[in-house]
């Protein structure tokens, strides 16, 4: 009998492992400053968060609109 080579499960999901999605850095925010969605706006905390870390962490692109802040929507 011919030995079989490789792996037969390459390029199938593996259905054994559980994937949890971590909340982003904005939710993070949002949640430990107890603010709901329609505070978003309003918050002049949340304002500031934004305008410093808008570039490098994930920021809802309608907030971005809001505010007038740049948003390209381009990927790095």
């Amino acid at each position: 009998m011919k030995k079989k080579r490789g792996n037969p499960n390459w390029g199938k999901p593996d259905l054994n492992t559980a994937h949890h999605a971590q909340p982003t850095s904005f939710e993070e925010v949002v949640r430990k400053w107890q603010l709901l969605p329609d505070q978003y706006v309003t918050s002049p905390q949340l304002k500031d968060w934004v305008r410093r870390n808008k570039e490098q962490k994930y920021v809802p692109l309608d907030l971005l609109k809001a505010w007038g802040f740049d948003s390209d929507g381009s990927l790095y």
